[in-house]
């Protein structure tokens, strides 16, 4: 059970049931998630406290602060069921620490500082040289070389010589760490008796994750004692942020259904897509493949309709934010996957109807063929600079106010856009 500022409000683990997190950057959003919910989300379990560390930072927020607004949130707009609270991309001990204090119970572990970005670039020369630098740390080695594993999808995983060393290059230290991690979450939750769970993250790399380096990871982290309920491989094609899915759906579902056949072989765990927000295309496939053992996890969507809001009540207001938000771009989209350029998008002061600010830099679902996401540039512009933006001495406080001075229109903008994202995933369950 997580403590709120009005009492407490129950934080629980979601096991296998299918699940979607709801990320809030500002922590008005919650009311709007939960009518989502109400409208479109049966069948599915909602996190509604959900923040990356990385985003907290921005933010300027506390675990503690994310926590209480979500459940406060919750609470106000009268909902009873379940809930999970997400510790989002956690990559130290303390990061672990300050966030299982105030009760979070869904700890993503984000070892990629730890992943070598290059190892599927290497020749077999460099291979076997870097392999050489981390053989002392990866025994695992004998345990998977020269076995085939056939999957129920009909898939045969050949984990040959050269599979087995490219994962051990790319993977064997962030193995190692996302496994010491696991280790800590389980000692801190010993002390505090309570139940966690935990999600690895392994889609922050160029290349799509391999069915050889999905099976040896998951089975590396099972054998290793790991509370693992859900794993997020990088799935081919592009998975950009603040955008529809970039890539053939009938070939990602295939590719789906060979993931989802090896986390039912080794787990069973959930498939966990990242990046979520906006990927409507591929929605269903990700619910028919897995069976329902999904999770969704979004971001920085909630804070775009935000945005929304702004432009339709404060037009002088979005236009500013739109010239500040492009004069951060080209520095804030650093660590984010994007393609938009600031040359994609015409700046504000080209766009003279305050409609068509709204539909260039945030699209609208009346714009959008039945059954896709936002596919805009604009947006990738406006959602890679929003830690810029809330922590802006003056637009901070100004977005906020619009927001709480018009609560019913980001209600009803966040529900309608998430109910979207649930009908979607609904329709492969």
């Amino acid at each position: 059970m997580a403590e709120s500022t009005s009492g407490r409000f129950p934080c629980v683990t979601l096991g296998l049931n299918p699940s979607f997190g709801f990320g809030d950057r500002i922590g008005l959003a919650t009311p709007g998630h939960v009518e989502a919910m109400r409208r479109s989300g049966q069948g599915i379990d909602p996190i509604y406290p959900q923040q990356s560390i990385r985003e907290m930072a921005r933010t300027k927020r506390t675990p503690s602060g994310v926590m209480t607004d979500a459940l406060n949130g919750a609470k106000a707009a009268g909902w009873t069921g379940q809930i999970g609270a997400d510790a989002d991309h956690l990559k130290t001990t303390k990061d672990v620490d300050v966030t299982a204090e105030v009760g979070f119970t869904f700890f993503t572990i984000d070892p990629s500082e730890h992943v070598d970005a290059h190892a599927d670039d290497y020749s077999e020369a460099t291979l076997r040289e870097k392999f050489a630098g981390v053989a002392g740390e990866v025994n695992w080695i004998p345990q998977y070389q020269g076995k085939t594993i056939r999957l129920d999808s009909g898939t045969a995983v050949e984990l040959n010589e050269e599979a087995c060393l490219r994962a051990a290059v790319k993977y064997g230290r962030a193995l190692n760490h996302a496994i010491m991690l696991a280790d800590h979450i389980a000692q801190v939750h010993k002390q505090n008796g309570r139940d966690y769970e935990i999600e690895l993250s392994v889609d922050e790399t160029e290349q799509p994750t391999t069915l050889a380096e999905h099976y040896i990871i998951a089975d590396q982290c099972l054998g290793r004692g790991m509370k693992l309920v859900s794993l997020a491989p990088r799935f081919i094609g592009d998975l950009e942020k603040g955008v529809d899915y970039k890539g053939d759906v009938a070939k990602l579902e295939v590719s789906l259904r060979d993931h989802a056949a090896i986390s039912n072989a080794l787990g069973p765990y959930k498939l966990s897509l990242h990046s979520g927000s906006d990927k409507i295309s591929m929605y269903a496939a990700l619910a028919r493949t897995t069976g329902g053992r999904f999770h969704v996890k979004t971001a920085g969507t909630s804070y775009l309709e935000a945005l929304r809001v702004v432009a339709r009540h404060d037009t002088s207001l979005f236009r500013r934010l739109i010239d500040f938000a492009r004069s951060r771009y080209d520095v804030d989209k650093a660590t984010y996957h994007v393609s938009a350029t600031l040359a994609s998008a015409p700046p504000s002061s080209e766009i003279a109807n305050a409609a068509d600010l709204e539909r260039i830099y945030l699209e609208n679902w009346s714009d959008v063929p039945q059954g896709l996401g936002f596919t805009n540039p604009g947006r990738q512009i406006l959602h890679c600079t929003f830690g810029s933006v809330l922590t802006h001495d003056e637009f901070g406080p100004l977005v906020r106010q619009l927001l709480e001075a018009h609560v019913d229109t980001y209600t009803e903008v966040l529900a309608d856009h998430f109910s979207r994202h649930l009908e979607a995933l609904r329709a492969g369950l």
